[in-house]
Formats: structure tokens, C-alpha cells, sequence
């Protein structure tokens, strides 16, 4: 897939959305000076492009009963493709898995879980990662705080 080439009111138009994505398209338009039908086709642009994949809520995980997250390293006891995608397939199946990161180095997986406390958590632990034949070691870290960046860096603009 080849690299979107963006100027710096399309890096705009990112930047509102990933700020704000309820922003009505007139809004948007005034703030990256635009007219509202050239703001729309942008955005059009940006979206068939596969650049704005989607949109989404944010939510305090306490208001749904999230009281702990965690992040699992996994290392597997082997690594073929057949071996990682059906982990990683695995991962994507359960419901307390909020990111997946398959990596290089010591451990293979590094997955962010949310869970209700620290029995599901051992629950979880036991059930979803260590009954798996293809994983040799868990190592789970509690996660105090999480904060996130609100707009991706954007280095695919042209100048």
C-alpha cells in the first residue's frame, strides 16, 4: 500500500478529526479555511483513501466496570506464521483485549487487557494465555495509568 501524500489542510482536517470527530464539516471547513463543499470532498479523499479509517468513543473505563488493566508479554515456543496467526487470532476473539502488539525482541505479543479485577485478571491469565499450547511464558504488568496521545504525528506531509 502506497504512502498518501498530504498537504498541511489535510494534516489540518487529521487533526480537528482525532481532536474532535463530532465536529459538523462546517466547523471543520472554518477552522482549516475552506469552503464546506471542499472540506467534504477532503475528507471524502482522506476516507477512500484508507487515511481516516474510522471514528470512535471514548469512554471512562470505570462508568463500565473496567477496574484494572494490564499488559501481558507473551513469549511463544515457536514461531511459525501458522503458530502466530493463530494466536494473535486467539487474542482477537477475547473480549477484555483493548490492543494487540506483535513485536520483535524478547517477547512476541504485548497485549493490553481491561478487566473487571484482579481475580479476572488471574482468570484470564490462566484460561486465554497459559492453557495454549503455543505460549512458553507470560509475564503480566498492572497498568496504574493510562493516557494515550490525542493526534498521530504526521509525517507523510508534503510541503
Amino acid at each position: 500500500m502506497s504512502k498518501t501524500r498530504l498537504d498541511r489542510i489535510d494534516a489540518a482536517i487529521l487533526s480537528a478529526l482525532q481532536n474532535n470527530a463530532r465536529i459538523t464539516n462546517r466547523e471543520l471547513a472554518g477552522m482549516v479555511g475552506l469552503a464546506p463543499s471542499s472540506c467534504l470532498d477532503r475528507v471524502r479523499r482522506l476516507t477512500e483513501n484508507g487515511v481516516l479509517t474510522g471514528y470512535r468513543a471514548t469512554i471512562d473505563p470505570q462508568q463500565v466496570g473496567i477496574g484494572l488493566q494490564a499488559l501481558v508479554a507473551v513469549q511463544l515456543a515457536k514461531h511459525s506464521r501458522d503458530l502466530v496467526e493463530g494466536f494473535r487470532a486467539h487474542l482477537r476473539t477475547l473480549t477484555e483485549v483493548i490492543s494487540i502488539y506483535h513485536m520483535g525482541g524478547e517477547n512476541d505479543f504485548l497485549v493490553h487487557v481491561a478487566v473487571r479485577d484482579a481475580n479476572h485478571l488471574r482468570d484470564l491469565a490462566l484460561d486465554a494465555f497459559t492453557t495454549r499450547e503455543e505460549v512458553s511464558h507470560i509475564q503480566t504488568s498492572l497498568v496504574y495509568e493510562h493516557l494515550r496521545a490525542q493526534v498521530w504525528p504526521n509525517y507523510a506531509v508534503i510541503n
